[in-house]
C-alpha cells in the first residue's frame, strides 16, 4: 500500500482513491459498509470479507486485523474529505485566507461525515488515542499540509512568522477539537460555530502589523 505521508499534499488531494488498488478498494468500501451498518466491534474481517467477495486470506494478506483496516480506512476517508471540501484557490487574496476558508469548511464536512458520526455515536473509544497518545496517519498528513500552507503564507506575508511545524500542530488540534466537539452543545457545530472557527485560525496566523 502507498504511503501517504511521504507523497505532496497536491497529489494526494488530487485523487486520494488513486492511492489504493481496485481490490483494496472495494475492501474498504466493504469495511465502510460494515462499519455504518453494526459499528467496529460488530464487524470482523470474515464480515467485510463477504460483502467484498473475496476470501478471508485475500483481506488477511493486506491487513492483519481488522484495527489495521479500519485505520487505512478512515485515512482514505479523511483524504477525500479533505480533497473534497477544500475550495479552489482562485479568488484568494492571500495564503492565510484560502487555508482558513479551507480548514473551516473541512472541518465542517468532517463533523457531518457519516463514518466519523456512526464511530462518535457507538465506538468513541477507537478515537482515543488519536486524542490523548499520539497522531495517526490522517492527522500527521494534515498537519504536514497545515505546515506547507503556513510556510506558502510565510512567504507572501500573510501569515506570522515562527516554526511551521509547532503552528501546524496548534492549528491541527484547534481544528480536530471542533471536530469532536460538535455534540457538546448546539453552538459548536453550524455556521456560527465556523464563523468563530475561522475568525480564531485567521487571528492566530495574522502577522501582528495586521492584526
Amino acid at each position: 500500500m502507498a504511503d501517504p505521508e511521504v507523497l505532496a499534499d497536491s497529489e494526494v488531494l488530487a485523487d486520494p482513491a488513486a492511492l489504493a488498488d481496485p481490490l483494496e478498494t472495494a475492501i474498504l468500501d466493504a469495511a465502510a459498509e460494515c462499519v455504518l451498518a453494526f459499528g467496529v466491534r460488530r464487524t470482523s474481517l470474515s464480515d467485510i470479507a463477504r460483502r467484498a467477495g473475496v476470501s478471508r486470506p485475500t483481506v488477511y494478506r493486506r491487513w492483519p486485523d481488522l484495527t489495521s483496516l479500519v485505520a487505512d480506512l478512515m485515512t482514505r476517508e479523511w483524504l477525500a474529505t479533505f480533497a473534497a471540501a477544500e475550495p479552489d484557490r482562485a479568488g484568494f487574496a492571500t495564503v492565510r485566507e484560502h487555508a482558513v476558508r479551507s480548514l473551516v469548511a473541512i472541518c465542517a464536512a468532517l463533523r457531518g461525515h457519516p463514518l466519523l458520526r456512526k464511530i462518535i455515536d457507538v465506538d468513541p473509544e477507537l478515537l482515543q488515542p488519536y486524542i490523548f497518545d499520539r497522531l495517526g496517519t490522517g492527522q500527521r498528513l494534515a498537519r504536514q499540509i497545515i505546515a506547507e500552507r503556513i510556510t506558502d503564507g510565510q512567504r507572501d506575508g500573510s501569515v506570522r512568522a515562527g516554526d511551521p511545524a509547532l503552528l501546524s500542530l496548534m492549528v491541527l488540534l484547534t481544528v480536530q477539537s471542533f471536530v469532536f466537539s460538535g455534540r457538546v452543545d448546539t453552538l459548536t457545530a453550524g455556521p456560527r460555530a465556523d464563523a468563530e472557527l475561522a475568525e480564531l485560525l485567521d487571528r492566530y496566523l495574522r502577522p501582528a502589523a495586521t492584526a
